[in-house]
């Protein structure tokens, strides 16, 4: 009886907004996309338009892509990975920047795992680490923490956790929200930090509006910026 060899599953960065891919995606990208048919991404209609900027050559026609998002049944998984089973590699791709973090192609990549399927991370852009990168903050020890509580009082009690445990730790906090509520969390931000306290941000990473700077506290009070609906990274430090 034939034995079927798996399929690879490649991790395919994309651009994190409205940009040339080739200049934030390695050549690797465009390779691995230039040989790969099958998808799973969380919107069809972008994926195709990412998939077209970085190889205008491949046909729409051939792609077989599977959606993932909040709204995927968790018994549909299984149903999109049948490709790799049968043989066929198949690219995993995020909205913007690196699959796999923050992001809900995570579960497709345990399932990969346990099934015994190999994962090929690609380079390309994670706006976690490019925002680590440039806060000049400890890239020693830090934490990612993405959303924090919506309520007012459960938010600002844990910007105060935050700032205790990145003074006790030495270690610096990450953090995001949805872009439309960006300026009120900078808001509360500000209303309830140490004046001391350490704050970068980090917006439209690798496009030509990146702002990303960091100030304490008290700094950032004598300054206004508008993230509003801007892809935004926030870390804290208390130094």
């Amino acid at each position: 009886m034939a034995i079927t060899t798996l399929g690879k599953l490649y991790l395919i960065p994309t651009t994190m907004g409205d940009c040339d891919p080739m200049d934030v995606l390695p050549q690797t990208i465009q390779r691995a996309i230039d040989l790969i048919d099958f998808y799973i991404v969380e919107n069809e209609k972008t994926a195709r338009k990412s998939i077209k900027q970085v190889q205008p050559e491949k046909k729409q026609s051939e792609l077989v892509l599977f959606a993932l998002n909040k709204h995927t049944e968790p018994q549909e998984h299984l149903k999109f990975i049948n490709p790799l089973l049968e043989g066929k590699n198949m690219g995993l791709m995020s909205e913007a920047g690196c699959p796999g973090v923050a992001d809900p192609g995570a579960e497709i990549v345990k399932i990969a795992h346990e099934k015994g399927i190999q994962v090929v991370p690609l380079v390309g852009p994670s706006s976690i680490l490019l925002a680590m990168m440039a806060s000049g903050m400890n890239g020693q020890s830090f934490t990612f923490h993405g959303y924090l509580p919506i309520e007012k009082e459960d938010k600002k009690a844990r910007f105060k956790s935050l700032e205790r445990t990145s003074f006790e730790k030495n270690q610096s906090q990450i953090f995001i929200e949805t872009p439309y509520r960006n300026n009120k969390l900078l808001e509360d931000l500000i209303q309830t930090l140490h004046p001391e306290t350490h704050l970068c941000i980090a917006t439209d990473i690798t496009l030509p509006t990146e702002y990303i700077k960091t100030k304490k506290i008290a700094a950032w009070k004598k300054e206004k910026v508008d993230l509003h609906k801007r892809p935004t990274i926030f870390i804290i430090h208390k130094m």
